[in-house]
């Protein structure tokens, strides 16, 4: 379960988080909403250990998380990849700075569907095969709690099928799964819960069926909720 209290961050005067106070089971996929720059991204860095809060703290089941692989997997997009690199050179070299066994390698390898490219250069792939190997770093110290921004830029229909039932498999092994993503569909489809933030604060928090108003569909609510966010802005 990761819990954060009071979470504030400011860049250059711009506060990003203000008082963001929030618990994500585990055990459960949580969609994280908002528009762009709503805080969303700096929410997954704080929890990840990547940035540190100007207030507030961030657990995981108890335990300060700070720059623990074992603890939080995080997925922040291709764009940190070397395209040099193969895609087996990169995750071996993630394995060897977190001290995880290169046998693991071969394990993601084949769970993202990349073992067909692994002596491909990251630099010839498409964005959707980048995607995946990003995905695959996330997942090579088997954390306890998983966090994707944006994972699903990129991929094709069954690359997106393929990362719904991976995001079920892995809240059912009970990890804290967190995905942002602007795909409303797939938040009804893959999500058990929604957190939506709007100008660096909560705005729903809770289970689908505790969100979304009874008789109301998931997705145009969801919708009318973001679009509301734009007229508060």
């Amino acid at each position: 379960m990761i819990e954060t209290q009071g979470l504030t961050k400011t860049f250059g005067g711009s506060q990003a988080l203000d008082r963001v106070t929030v618990t994500v089971p585990s055990g459960a996929v949580t969609a994280l909403l908002g528009l762009n720059g709503a805080g969303k991204t700096t929410l997954l860095r704080l929890i990840a250990g990547l940035d540190r809060p100007d207030a507030g703290t961030v657990t995981l089941d108890g335990r300060i998380p700070f720059g623990d692989p074992q603890l939080v997997g995080v997925h922040l997009g291709p764009g940190a990849l070397d395209p040099r690199h193969t895609v087996t050179r990169h995750l071996r070299w993630l394995a060897a700075l977190t001290g995880v066994e290169a046998g693991r390698v071969d394990d993601v390898l084949e769970e993202a569907g990349l073992t067909p490219l692994r002596h491909r250069r990251i630099g010839a792939l498409s964005l959707g095969a980048r995607q995946r190997v990003a995905i695959a770093g996330a997942l090579l110290c088997r954390p306890r709690a998983l966090l994707f921004d944006e994972p699903l830029n990129g991929l094709d229909v069954p690359g997106i099928v393929w990362f719904r039932g991976l995001l079920r498999r892995l809240a059912d092994s009970g990890c804290a799964v967190v995905v942002a993503t602007h795909l409303l569909a797939e938040v009804v489809l893959s999500a058990d819960r929604v957190l939506m933030l709007r100008g660096g604060r909560v705005h729903a928090d809770g289970t689908l069926a505790e969100v979304v108003p009874a008789g109301a569909d998931p997705r145009d609510w969801l919708e009318s909720a973001l679009l509301d966010c734009v007229a508060c802005a």
